[in-house]
């Protein structure tokens, strides 16, 4: 047993928990789906780990083991490196949850029983046998991805039934509770959040935190945040699959429901506007016989799909049960009549865009069914401020103005987030996006559109992704905008530097769509 070679291993091994790192970040952002992360990484093979099991191997089979052992030093020394680069530059970092940290100890069980095997093997040929395999999985680290999560998948299920279970015993413990589901294509995070700060007015309300909208985010916050005090409970629910809404509701049993909208989003999964339909209104069907079940009558979707049903619809359209009239806007938000009944409530809010008002009259519908009074509405919506990077006003370079729309990931939601930008009259306006994901077929129309949309609008428009952007690119061509100011960054920090060269006091910049990292080629 050379002495060297069995070095070798053990630096191989250190390569493998930092190489694991980018690999299982990807699994996270790609929601522990194997089929996401294999598309993912049919974009973004790991060509540095492959090349180092080729030498690694060759320096085997040649005897030279001395040379072998100074390459693996090399190689942890880059993946150290680039492990910290990777996660300082990501857009959204890998975040050690326990399942993330049951999938290190797995590549961890891995390399330690391999290399053991190795070592209690001595000369014989099992024992090489044991040093190929540990060589493999140490270098091609997706290879470990895989193994472990098949490995912790079953302890994954049984901690995820536990849970489920035991926030199902404390949702029964609340006989008084108010839940409230709420999903929609788009909308539901900022509907979520008005709703909840309306309803403070008078109950002691409780909704699920940023966007935890899966079952298991759903489970987390019922067993940490509902306290004895609790009166509602505001649940977000998402959905990229049919039955997805399903699971939420048999988790918490909704008492009442918002729909947002229904639209093209996650067509990957879903494959049709229909069976998005389906899916969204799973939670309207959970909801028990006495509650009730507000819908946007100003999404096309659903308005043309709800005819004849008994829905609470609230929107623009004055027919609706609750409608919002007289909207007019300004650069620091919009005022409106808020119609519901035979009452009239005049409301104004810091919140940008006809969407904002849309979610405010849904929130404030369900909040006045509630028994909210018409003055705490009031006081409620003027006092609302924008949803954390949900068309969210900062200040950015040299004084320039910033509007953060960097969670929306809509097709209706984006063209609004530019429509919102053209109304800053008298300022250069300025555009970064990458465009917008998983609208299947319809993807290249929808970033079509988006391109039409900024053409119009903007003076400066700045896409992130060369193969990403080249639908908005295509639609920018075809009109009079000026080329020379239009741009395409490679990653959103070069998108950032290019805008700094025209940031001053009388720029605003759209941030629209800030999208992970595995999305980004």
């Amino acid at each position: 047993m050379n002495h060297f070679f069995t070095v070798s291993l053990i630096l191989l091994m250190l390569c493998g928990v930092f190489n694991i790192t980018r690999q299982l970040q990807m699994l996270q952002q790609n929601s522990y789906f194997p089929s996401r992360y294999t598309k993912w990484l049919k974009t973004n093979i790991p060509f540095f780990q492959f090349l180092l099991y080729f030498t690694v191997s060759v320096l085997w089979c040649a005897g030279l083991y001395t040379l072998q052992a100074a390459v693996c030093s090399a190689a942890l020394i880059l993946s150290v490196y680039y492990c910290f680069k990777n996660q300082k530059e990501s857009i959204k970092k890998l975040v050690f949850t326990g399942r993330v940290k049951r999938q290190f100890a797995a590549a961890a069980a891995v390399y330690i029983i391999l290399f053991i095997l190795y070592i209690a093997a001595g000369d014989a040929l099992w024992g090489k046998i044991c040093a190929a395999a540990l060589i493999l999985v140490c270098t091609v680290t997706p290879i470990t991805v895989y193994i472990c999560y098949a490995v912790t998948l079953p302890v994954e299920k049984m901690f995820a039934a536990y849970f489920i279970n035991d926030a199902k015993r404390i949702l029964k413990s609340y006989s008084n509770l108010k839940v409230i589901g709420i999903t929609g294509s788009y909308g539901k995070t900022t509907t979520k959040f008005i709703l909840t700060r309306i309803l403070s007015e008078k109950y002691n309300t409780v909704c699920t935190p940023q966007s935890f909208n899966t079952p298991m985010g759903i489970v987390r916050t019922v067993r940490e945040n509902l306290k004895p005090q609790t009166q509602v409970f505001v649940c977000e629910m998402g959905a990229k699959n049919t039955g997805d809404i399903k699971e939420i509701c048999d988790i918490v049993s909704p008492d009442y429901a918002i729909i947002t909208s229904v639209g093209p989003q996650h067509l990957e999964t879903f494959k049709t506007v229909d069976n998005i339909f389906k899916t969204k209104f799973e939670l309207a069907d959970a909801v028990k016989d006495k509650g009730k079940v507000f819908v946007n009558g100003d999404s096309t979707e659903i308005k043309n799909r709800i005819q004849g049903k008994d829905f609470f619809v609230y929107g623009t359209d004055p027919a609706a049960a609750a409608a919002a009239e007289n909207i007019s806007y300004t650069r620091y938000g919009c005022e409106f009549d808020l119609r519901i009944g035979e009452e009239k409530l005049h409301l104004t809010s810091k919140l940008l865009g006809r969407h904002s008002i849309i979610n405010i009259t849904g929130a404030a519908a369900l909040a006045y069914s509630l028994g909210v009074s018409a003055e705490e509405i009031r006081f409620a919506v003027a006092s609302l401020k924008p949803t954390e990077h949900r068309l969210e006003i900062k200040k950015s370079y040299n004084g320039s103005l910033l509007i953060d729309d960097a969670y929306n990931a809509n097709p209706e939601g984006s063209l609004e987030a530019v429509r919102v930008l053209g109304s800053f009259d008298g300022m250069k306006k300025v555009i970064i996006t990458p465009g917008l994901v998983e609208l299947g077929d319809r993807e290249y129309e929808c970033n079509f559109d988006l391109g039409l949309e900024t053409a119009r609008e903007c003076d400066i428009i700045i896409f992130v992704g060369e193969k990403r952007s080249k639908p908005m690119t295509d639609a920018v061509n075809t009109t009079d905008f000026d080329k020379k100011n239009m741009f395409v960054a490679a990653s959103f920090r070069e998108a950032m530097d290019i805008y700094s060269r025209f940031a001053d006091s009388n720029t605003v910049l759209l941030i629209e769509n800030d999208l992970p990292d595995n999305y980004l080629y």
